[in-house]
């Protein structure tokens, strides 16, 4: 689990690192919301929601930090931390938190 202060920034940097298929699964403490960032190319991602709205967005990196932040404040208002899962997009997330 991670502070939600420094959420987009450790998302940021862990998935600049992950291969191409594979994501982080971003989750309320309770896990009843979720964001799911998949990296689908070299500079492209597909983001995932399932909470209060649900929607599919495609995006770059550098817009990413733009989502993230508007989603944060949408799927988590009132959370202070958020669980961080690994997922391959064949799998479902891994049963172990980062």
């Amino acid at each position: 689990m991670i502070d939600k202060s420094s959420a987009i920034e450790t998302v940021l940097r862990k998935i600049k690192k992950i291969h191409i298929k594979h994501g982080l699964d971003l989750r309320t403490y309770k896990r009843d919301r979720s964001i799911v960032v998949i990296r689908t190319g070299e500079d492209s991602f597909s983001v995932v929601v399932n909470g209060f709205c649900k929607e599919n967005l495609s995006t770059d990196f550098k817009g990413l930090r733009k989502h993230l932040k508007r989603l944060f404040k949408q799927e988590f208002p009132r959370s202070n931390k958020i669980r961080v899962y690994n997922v391959n997009k064949d799998d479902s997330p891994s049963t172990h938190e980062l």
